[in-house]
């Protein structure tokens, strides 16, 4: 918890969170916008970051039960590659589509079968792409049964991944986050119930 505190302070002092009103990537309407894949222009919280990842993977799966981490790009292949190193661990990762040259693969690493991994990601949502990316290791004969973020935008993801008989961990999620930022007097009442109304509309 004292991580996830700095954590969320920090997104908020340096931009990474922003309260408003945004369209995402898919069109839909968000009183919030967060981009992680800023955090990798400060060392010293990213490696802090990645630590806790470990400590939670450590936790929930355990070290010596997968044999590669698997990431999606872009946001969570950084973490990937950094938890990758830290680890000494194997990193693949899945494309949203096959490359259309070369030898048009979408999974990028080793793989064998009956190969057990983890797959890791920055922020999820609803999970979709997430999902996109266990298909195709599952085709490919890969076991997936856990994923890891660092901020879970509590917008359907959880059941998603039930679904595919998958687990979901996460460091925090955006109401954890509101909730310190309201606690610690940066946002206002009205911000951390337009982030519950958000949540419980999905």
């Amino acid at each position: 918890m004292e991580f996830v505190k700095e954590f969320a302070i920090f997104l908020h002092q340096n931009d990474i969170i922003k309260f408003g009103d945004f369209t995402l990537a898919s069109g839909k309407k968000s009183s919030y916008y967060i981009d992680l894949r800023l955090v990798a222009s400060f060392p010293h919280i990213f490696r802090k970051m990645t630590k806790n990842l470990q400590k939670l993977i450590s936790e929930k799966t355990g070290l010596d039960n997968f044999d590669s981490l698997v990431s999606v790009p872009t946001g969570g292949l950084i973490i990937g590659a950094a938890l990758a190193i830290e680890t000494v661990k194997p990193l693949i990762y899945v494309r949203d589509k096959p490359k259309d040259y070369g030898t048009t693969k979408s999974i990028e690493g080793k793989i064998f079968s009956d190969m057990k991994v983890i797959l890791i990601d920055d922020v999820i949502t609803t999970g979709n792409s997430v999902i996109n990316g266990i298909k195709q290791l599952k085709d490919a004969g890969v076991s997936i049964s856990d994923v890891y973020v660092i901020i879970n935008r509590l917008e359907g993801a959880s059941d998603a991944l039930k679904l595919e008989e998958v687990n979901l961990y996460q460091l925090t999620d955006v109401l954890e986050i509101t909730k310190i930022l309201f606690q610690e007097k940066f946002v206002s009442k009205e911000i951390l119930d337009k982030i519950n109304n958000q949540i419980n509309q999905n």
